[in-house]
């Protein structure tokens, strides 16, 4: 209670933020949100292009000072031989293209982030493109503080899921690299690193990023941090993501970051990380008790006409199949917590207590 307090007191402090901590999948939008993915990607590369620009002329600037032997070139001031050398070295690493875009998209005060505003704030060009249930109607009624930092209902490649997904991707998910990147200096396999990223992560979720602020224990949010450390590693390196292997984005050529050009970079940058793992209606939290059941009854009374309306030929059976196959991120543990109390369209929103859909639309 003290934490949650001490929330909403920060969050009143501070109006001219943009705040989304939480989100809701389960009431759907009354008309279709448009797809903005490729806005997104556009926005996502357009901050990448300024991070390989600025690590590309502070390489340009450690040649001069090494060819030239001068303690100076311009304004910059060089250092002697060997240190220009390991700067170099830094530099042409894969750890700085991550970091520096990180400082363009991720940074902010956890959880909140500077893409994560601009997914807020942003006038898309599609519309609409956004989508937040009124307070009266959402799932945090009983929650308020929750409310307050609800993130809206977005459209990526046709996935819908909260803003706030972008924001796990290009923050947590960095936490999630660096930690991985520590493990393996220290030996651990490729397994064994993501799984310490994991743990921590799970670790976050049961606290101040989830259960002890929200009450919430976001599924979604782990698989989206996970993603984001795949999406890190992805900038410099081609990874295996399924049955697929994605191209590096970047590459280093002469010295110098370039983009590849033999990939498209809408198709490689960001969309293959995008996926129905991050809607929560879906791939479904867990609530604290008292929360659950004001979530269930709300579900049951609103939501569950809407998704019968809007999908008439949805089963049971399809809605369980398509949770099941969100408990691995294309056959890898993003760390998935099972439960006997998850909120779902499949076991919520049919039976003969479920308002039947209207039949007249």
């Amino acid at each position: 209670m003290i934490a949650r307090l001490f929330l909403c007191a920060v969050l009143l402090m501070q109006p001219t933020f943009v705040f989304a901590f939480e989100t809701d999948q389960y009431n759907l939008p009354p008309k279709p949100l448009a797809d903005i993915g490729d806005e997104v990607s556009q926005y996502t590369e357009l901050n990448l292009r300024k991070a390989v620009n600025r690590i590309n002329a502070e390489i340009a600037a450690g040649e001069s000072c090494l060819g030239n032997n001068a303690g100076r070139i311009g304004k910059v001031k060089c250092d002697s031989s060997d240190k220009e050398r390991a700067k170099l070295e830094f530099l042409r690493s894969e750890k700085t293209v991550a970091r520096e875009l990180y400082n363009l998209l991720g940074t902010g005060f956890p959880p909140f982030t500077s893409s994560g505003g601009w997914m807020e704030s942003h006038k898309f060009v599609r519309q609409p493109a956004r989508y937040k249930t009124g307070f009266r109607k959402s799932i945090f009624f009983i929650f308020p503080t929750d409310y307050i930092g609800i993130s809206s209902t977005v459209n990526l490649y046709g996935a819908q899921f909260g803003t706030d997904k972008i924001a796990h991707i290009f923050q947590q998910g960095y936490s999630y690299y660096k930690i991985y990147n520590r493990a393996s200096a220290d030996g651990l396999t490729p397994e064994q690193a993501a799984d310490k990223a994991v743990k921590w992560g799970k670790l976050t979720e049961r606290t101040f990023y989830g259960t002890l602020i929200s009450g919430v224990y976001s599924n979604a949010d782990l698989c989206a941090n996970y993603a984001g450390m795949r999406f890190y590693q992805g900038l410099t390196q081609h990874i295996r993501i399924g049955n697929s292997t994605k191209p590096a984005v970047l590459l280093l050529k002469n010295g110098i970051w370039t983009f590849n050009e033999n990939a498209d970079l809408r198709e490689i940058l960001i969309k293959p990380f995008i996926s129905d793992h991050f809607n929560e209606a879906l791939n479904p939290s867990v609530f604290v008790k008292g929360l659950r059941s004001f979530v269930r009854r709300s579900v049951r009374k609103q939501s569950c006409k809407q998704w019968l309306n809007q999908y008439p030929n949805l089963s049971q059976a399809e809605l369980n199949e398509t949770s099941q196959a969100l408990t691995l991120w294309f056959g890898e543990d993003y760390g998935f917590t099972d439960s006997e109390n998850f909120i779902t369209i499949a076991n919520t929103c049919f039976g003969d207590e479920v308002p039947v859909a209207d039949q007249s639309d």
